[in-house]
């Protein structure tokens, strides 16, 4: 198994002490030999940078309000704690021991005398049993939402908000008795007040969506602060007002944007063309610095940052052909993490009147290939060409979502499959985020599966004219998650493809609602009527496949089970197409971003080898 991703280090979550004087950012290193990330907290001054902090997988740092010490969560015994370090000297203290860790970021209260955090604990009829025994126990079941991609079972455990004193004893307090997961705590400046999301529904994972509640942060009974809605993180103004990305009410997908939460929830900007928050990987959250916000700003491909003011008015800060991954402001000074095409990962610190740019963490510089960027019918597409001048098999690659988006950013797949020899297409078509409103819901209803289809189409026909290297005898076709519902669904309708690779995908509706962690309302929220399931499904069509196919699926995938790779590969065989089928043990939806490094160097491994047997042997 040959190593590309080995010893690549990438910097993320980077947080401004108070003063605006130095920086915490966490530092992620690849270790495939021993099948590991490792995390540690790095410091950033004016001068230079340092690893700070070298526990066994240590993150989410934050600052407390007077500059001194950092909040941090660090693995211990397999689970993540809550941590706390002096950063002029010292060693870690660990003031939680939940039986399942804490989830989310730590949050210190305006004085520094207390954090909140998300606990998580067994439900009383798990919380005395030996692993063995909660692996044999029958599960009874009430509730739609009783399992998550990524985490597994979650009916046996509950996700809550907790306050640890940090000087006293540092036992956790819940926040509240309610019986809900709650995340994403956030203070008041006087103290008084902590908000979080949680679900109120009467009928749990049926509903899209959040609720947002604010509680005494002494105790007492939590009052409903913003109607449900695609919420994602909450921030409150130094004035003491709630404010939140994403949208209120329940029709998704819609743009994310920022919200004031009043009486009534107000949208700061009014008719944004944008969307303030990317499901591609840009930053989840935002931050004030004054009376000004800082939201990332999603457009065509880029994540930038912008500041918007109190009645709206808006100014790119960072704005370039690049991915802004994670951001802070305290003081004056901002310091984001940003990925290109140029640089896969640095750390630029803008203070008043200079500007520094950090990659150097210790790791491997990966080779870069420069993809060429054009525009199509208002499409953007790039194109990854290997070095030389010979004629190259054309590789599409489909993102997931669909609301996601390809882009300006580092991106290992592509590098492997050019560096491999294949020229790259990707693209954004319609139902992907970073354009406007309607772009974002064109597949919505009968545009599922059509005008998507029309966009892959010309994309490619442009690709070719463009690019004469590109062999349209040698075609393959790739994606994920939609993207493999995608390449499923092009591959039924047009016989020019060679290969095909079918991965962790969305093949039949109607099993897809009973089974996945988001079956719920997902179909309900893009076809809106049940007629359309089966006939937009690839399950239905999979009779008219002529393409070598390859099916990759993960065992603990609960996004899109695996009864639908399943599935799929049965119908594939039963009707004579040559096809294969890889399922890795142990992993979840998210394999080829955050799946163990040896399973994502034999994914790798895996698809160049169809790949080369399918396309490069015709050459």
């Amino acid at each position: 198994m040959s190593s590309r991703l080995h010893g690549i280090a990438t910097p993320s979550e980077p947080v401004v002490s108070p003063d605006g004087d130095r920086v915490a950012y966490v530092v992620t290193t690849i270790d495939v030999e021993e099948d590991r990330y490792v995390r540690d907290i790095w410091l950033a001054t004016s001068d230079g940078h340092r690893r700070f902090t070298t526990g066994e997988s240590d993150g989410s740092p934050q600052w407390s309000p007077d500059g001194r010490r950092l909040a941090f969560v660090r693995r211990v015994d397999n689970h993540p704690q809550l941590a706390i370090i002096d950063v002029d000297g010292g060693e870690a203290r660990i003031l939680t021991s939940f039986s399942l860790g804490v989830m989310g970021r730590p949050a210190w209260s305006p004085d520094g005398s207390r954090i909140a955090i998300v606990g998580v604990e067994w439900t009383e009829e798990w919380a005395d049993l030996d692993d063995e025994e909660r692996a044999r126990r029958p599960r009874r079941i009430t509730r739609r939402d009783y399992r998550a991609d990524g985490i597994g079972w979650i009916h046996d455990r509950r996700r809550q908000v907790y306050i640890v004193d940090v000087e006293g004893d540092s036992v956790a307090r819940r926040l509240t008795d309610g019986d809900n997961d709650e995340l994403g705590p956030a203070w008041s400046p006087d103290g008084s007040t902590i908000a979080f999301s949680t679900d109120l529904s009467d009928r749990p994972g049926y509903r899209p969506g959040v609720d947002i509640v604010a509680a005494p942060a002494d105790g007492g009974s939590a009052e409903q602060a913003a109607p449900r809605g695609s919420w994602y993180t909450l921030v409150f103004d130094p004035d003491g007002t709630l404010h939140a990305l994403g949208n209120p009410g329940l029709d998704f997908p819609e743009l994310p944007t920022l919200w004031r939460l009043e009486d009534e929830p107000r949208p700061v900007v009014s008719e944004p063309k944008r969307g303030f928050f990317s499901l591609a990987g840009g930053p989840d959250r935002f931050c004030f610095d004054g009376r000004r916000a800082l939201v990332p700003f999603v457009d065509s491909g880029r994540v930038g940052i912008a500041s918007i003011g109190s009645v709206g008015d808006l100014e790119m800060l960072v704005d370039e052909p690049a991915v802004v991954t994670g951001f802070d402001q305290q003081a004056g000074t901002l310091a984001y993490t940003i990925t290109s095409v140029e640089q896969p990962a640095r750390l630029v610190i803008r203070r008043p009147g200079s500007t520094g740019t950090l990659d150097d963490f210790g790791g491997r510089r990966p080779e870069v290939i420069h993809p060429h960027h054009f525009v199509v019918d208002g499409l953007d597409v790039w194109v990854y060409l290997p070095p030389g001048t010979g004629k190259v098999p054309l590789l599409l690659n489909i993102h997931g979502g669909p609301a996601a988006q390809y882009g300006w950013g580092y991106f290992d797949e592509f590098q492997v499959y050019a560096e491999a020899g294949y020229g790259v297409v990707a693209t954004n078509p319609r139902g992907s985020g970073g354009r406007d409103r309607e772009f974002l819901r064109a597949v919505r209803g009968d545009g599922w599966g059509r005008v998507d289809m029309e966009d892959i189409d010309t994309v490619v026909g442009a690709a070719l004219e463009r690019f004469p290297r590109l062999d349209e005898e040698r075609m393959g076709v790739m994606g994920g998650s939609y993207g493999g519902f995608l390449t499923a669904w092009l591959i039924a309708h047009q016989d020019r493809w060679k290969a095909a690779i079918v991965e962790r995908a969305l093949l039949s509706w109607p099993s897809f609602g009973g089974t996945s962690d988001i079956g719920g309302w997902f179909a309900q929220s893009y076809l809106g009527d049940p007629e359309l399931e089966w006939d937009r499904s690839p399950l239905r069509l999979a009779s008219q496949v002529r393409t070598p196919t390859l099916v990759i699926h993960s065992e603990n995938d609960y996004r899109c089970p695996m009864e639908q790779a399943e599935q799929y590969f049965d119908a594939l065989l039963r009707n004579g197409v040559e096809a294969e089928f890889v399922r890795f043990p142990g992993e979840g939806h998210e394999l080829t971003r955050s799946g163990t490094p040896r399973h994502r160097e034999e994914r790798f491994d895996i698809v160049l080898d169809w790949l080369s047997r399918k396309l490069m042997s015709a050459s």
